[in-house]
């Protein structure tokens, strides 16, 4: 077969992701503080980009075409007065009145010069670390100068719950002592509030809290150390058979084992607090539920009139000339893609209430099964774009703050032929197993039984799965003794 070079024609279609398109998608799956950030940075990088202070109304629009219309730039230009600072004006100045005059506070308030008002420094707070609280009482112990070198290696070693994470072995070649020396600190350490700090595993957790008890030799003592296992499991029978003491003694035991910290660290933990800001709100007004997007805190941006075509129309500097186009069309785009948005979450937040309206005003039994199709054939959009609009958005309903993919879950079927949300059974197992008496904990078959007598088909393993996605453990796990 002979090798020949030659044209040919061939028609095709492709997606082209453009880096506008792409920024796009980006702004659909961001939550709105995140959306804020990303607005903040654009408006420091980007001189074309102007923050005004005039509120704009979201409406909903007849179309979802944007055109250069609606985010062009204002054509004219406001009056700037400049003010011009020479040697005489700063000769002329009266800097004592000056000085005088803005001797305020942002609170609008006149303070003299001795009033007695805390410094900076002293408004300043910082949480304790576990670190922090364990290397204060280190050093305020009666120990040498390599006792505190090898605590401090040790203490860096604790994880946040308080359980020390690696080997005695490596502490003694990292400090270059022996592994007994590091021993005999660790075993001070142990010491420490809180108590069971410094604990390698679990079992000794608890054994140093029930040494802190005074509770040496005691059942309690006995059990932590011979049946860990059986007493996870509950099995108080075969405990008391092995140990030869009374079902009784071995319950009492159990409860002031239950009372026991296995996390004695997490009092200190330093973990941030993720806080969740509603992008929609819903009110009703009427009898109709009315869609708010929460613009509060969303920096309103334009074109800044200085860059208009008029303002650079003498400009002669063709690097500077292109730096600006290039800025212009990255601010129009962002706009527009803000305002697209905007407008995209808008449509779904009021087709979801429309779905839902039964949710809204009568609460969660009362959800509907729905599914992203739904939403995406009636405001005629793709399913990846409502995918992504329902990401990391939250909406403030009369029924609480919900995440907008709260409301797509499956349907469950009834006996009437009809669907109930996933949602709304596992709100009805939640509320069957918070009534059931903890002595004699519910089956999952029992539970099945029970929504079967309110016309939910629902299969044994069905409610397994929901329990587990709930965090509910099984019966044999919920029965409570005492």
């Amino acid at each position: 077969m002979a090798i020949e070079m030659r044209q040919q024609m061939k028609l095709s279609q492709q997606l082209v992701m453009t880096p506008q398109l792409q920024q796009a998608i980006k702004l659909l799956q961001l939550s709105r503080i995140e959306l804020q950030d990303l607005v903040s940075q654009e408006l420091e990088e980007n001189p074309v980009l102007d923050e005004s202070l005039e509120i704009e109304e979201i409406k909903e629009p007849d179309t979802l075409e944007m055109t250069e219309k609606e985010t062009a730039p204002q054509e004219e230009l406001e009056a700037f007065s400049e003010v011009k600072a020479g040697e005489d004006t700063l000769q002329d100045m009266d800097w004592a009145t000056y000085l005088d005059s803005y001797n305020y506070s942002s609170g609008e308030q006149y303070y003299d010069e001795d009033d007695d008002r805390p410094s900076y420094e002293n408004l300043l707070t910082k949480k304790t670390t576990l670190f922090d609280h364990l290397l204060w009482q280190l050093k305020l112990s009666r120990v040498t100068e390599q006792e505190i070198l090898v605590g401090s290696e040790i203490i860096g070693n604790i994880d946040e719950e308080g359980y020390l994470r690696s080997s005695l072995a490596d502490i003694a070649e990292s400090c270059s002592v022996d592994e007994s020396f590091v021993e005999s600190v660790l075993t001070k350490i142990q010491e420490f509030d809180p108590i069971g700090v410094g604990a390698r595993n679990l079992q000794e957790c608890l054994l140093l809290q029930v040494k802190q008890l005074d509770m040496e030799g005691s059942v309690v003592e006995a059990m932590l150390r011979e049946h860990l296992k059986d007493l996870e499991q509950r099995k108080y029978k075969q405990i008391a058979k092995a140990l030869g003491i009374d079902f009784n003694e071995v319950l009492a035991a159990a409860k002031i084992i239950a009372g026991l910290d296995p996390k004695p660290g997490r009092q200190f933990s330093q973990e941030d607090v993720h806080y969740i800001s509603a992008d929609i709100f819903v009110y009703k007004v009427g009898e109709e539920f009315v869609v708010v997007l929460n613009d509060e805190g969303m920096p309103n941006i334009r074109i800044n009139p200085l860059y208009t075509g008029e303002a650079r129309a003498g400009s002669e500097n063709q690097k500077a000339e292109e730096y600006i186009n290039e800025k212009m069309r990255s601010a129009l785009w962002l706009i527009k893609s803000i305002h697209q948005r905007q407008r995209t979450i808008y449509r779904v937040s009021k087709s979801i209430v429309k779905f839902q309206r039964n949710f809204f005003e009568r609460g969660i039994a009362f959800l509907k099964p729905l599914v992203l199709r739904d939403i995406a054939e009636d405001i005629g959009m793709h399913e990846s774009t409502i995918s992504r609009v329902t990401t990391n958005k939250y909406m403030q309903t009369p029924q609480g703050l919900l995440e907008l993919k709260f409301f797509f879950n499956s349907g469950i079927s009834t006996v009437e032929g009809d669907a109930m949300a996933s949602e709304s059974v596992k709100n009805i197992i939640k509320e069957i197993v918070d009534g059931e008496d903890p002595r004699k904990p519910l089956s999952d078959q029992r539970i099945a039984e029970i929504l079967s007598t309110q016309n939910i088909n629902i299969a044994r393993r069905t409610i397994t799965k929901y329990r587990e996605m709930l965090k509910i453990g099984s019966s044999s796990e919920r029965k409570r003794l005492f």
